[in-house]
């Protein structure tokens, strides 16, 4: 069990408790961002539905355990938030090259399909039922559906050239879809028809919900998930992720079962991309990944440090400037580098009393920016201004502290 699932304690714990029959019917896995969670999420999913005698094998040919390797199964429902596009683009980039190789193609081709699946997962017709999206999620559902069908398994590929057009398509198709339709919380009505899909029984297997960014949803939507928490369907097992366990609700906190997932080391990150990506790199998987954004994390950060720095001098950031520059804060890996670096210089502030007590302002504001438009859907030039002014504001009611320090640097 849990073979793809690397350099995790997790998966002893979880292994153990599927074999003895003590998995509850609410999880959670807490850990930091690429620790492995949403791997475990649809690890377990696959594991409680196999139908081998000794169930868990990863090369398990069983009809459940295909269907779920190829995240084709029904048995499953996803929603969350998440950046698939980096994921997207290294997939493809490694799939290409695998097939010009000769080595590894499979795996780089499931690779791949998963990685555009991951996202087409979250727009389930089950969970947008009467929605107004529901018309243009089902348009771009239809013509990457058909893009994957030409490479998928066990349609013969066809030449590197052609091959190399269709995955292109495919990248340029899931990076609209998710620009123009990915949310950045859970809705109300998603919960709704998800506890009616729950409750519709099943003739085999387990029915498995994955909830990702179980912190990001809104009050009410956490008490709507909630009560079906408190009586869970038969056969229906719950699994949140996380990567801030603290502000996840009390009250669902205690209705869950928690499995710790640790940071991996650098060798163990290196390791894991040469085994996925068959690529050397020396850096977390995530930097890895940042590769692939259309604007280099480095000039994220430029742009990041600018920013703040025409603010404490008195300047107004021309911000339809550097929203452009930004790529449009798409995807919103972008926003996180941007907000992170801006976090990490007005740092600089907590040298004196009057600079501390700015900065935990200063923090203050950002957060609030950030929570704005990842979990109220503010738009990004409205939250920006507004933490413009903040800051401005914070600056001169604290007698220049954040200039003062910024210049002592």
């Amino acid at each position: 069990m849990y073979e793809n699932l690397l350099y995790q304690n997790t998966d002893s714990l979880l292994s153990d408790d599927i074999k003895n029959d003590r998995l509850p019917g609410s999880i959670l896995f807490s850990g930091p961002d690429a620790s492995g969670k949403l791997t475990a999420a649809l690890e377990t999913a696959r594991i409680l539905s196999c139908k081998d005698k000794v169930p868990g094998k990863w090369q398990c040919t069983c009809s459940s355990c295909l269907s779920h390797k190829a995240l084709l199964s029904s048995n499953v429902v996803l929603l969350g938030p998440r950046d698939c596009s980096l994921e997207i683009s290294a997939a493809k980039k490694t799939f290409l090259n695998a097939f010009l190789s000769g080595q590894h193609e499979d795996a780089a081709r499931y690779l791949f399909l998963r990685s555009i699946r991951k996202l087409t997962m979250r727009f389930n017709p089950v969970l947008w039922q009467d929605s107004d999206k529901l018309s243009k999620i089902s348009a771009y559902m239809q013509d990457i559906d058909e893009l994957l069908e030409e490479i998928d398994f066990p349609r013969e590929l066809p030449d590197f050239d052609d091959l190399s057009k269709i995955c292109d398509k495919l990248e340029k198709e899931a990076l609209e879809f998710e620009e123009e339709l990915m949310y950045d919380s859970i809705s109300i009505a998603q919960i709704r028809n998800l506890s009616q899909w729950a409750h519709i029984s099943l003739s085999e297997g387990k029915k498995v919900v994955i909830i990702e960014k179980a912190e990001r949803m809104l009050e009410g939507v956490r008490n709507a998930l909630l009560k079906i928490l408190e009586e869970p369907p038969e056969n229906t097992v719950f699994i949140l992720t996380t990567s801030k366990r603290n502000s996840v609700m009390p009250t669902i906190l205690s209705r869950v079962r928690t499995y710790n997932f640790t940071a991996r080391t650098q060798a163990q990150s290196a390791d894991i991309i040469d085994r996925v990506y068959h690529e050397k790199f020396d850096g977390s998987i995530e930097q890895y990944l940042q590769q692939f954004l259309s604007v280099s994390p480095d000039l994220i950060k430029q742009y990041s440090t600018q920013f703040y720095e025409e603010i404490i001098n008195g300047h107004i950031p021309d911000l339809a400037q550097l929203i452009s520059n930004c790529n449009k804060f798409d995807p919103r890996t972008i926003l996180r580098i941007f907000f992170v670096n801006l976090y990490d210089i007005q740092k600089s502030a907590l040298k004196t009393a009057r600079g501390t007590y700015a900065s935990s302002k200063c923090t203050k504001a950002i957060c609030d920016a950030w929570n704005n438009i990842t979990v109220y859907n503010q738009n990004v030039l409205s939250a920006l201004e507004n933490l413009v002014k903040e800051i401005a504001l914070i600056n001169r009611q604290n007698e220049n502290a954040l200039l003062e320090a910024y210049v002592k640097l």
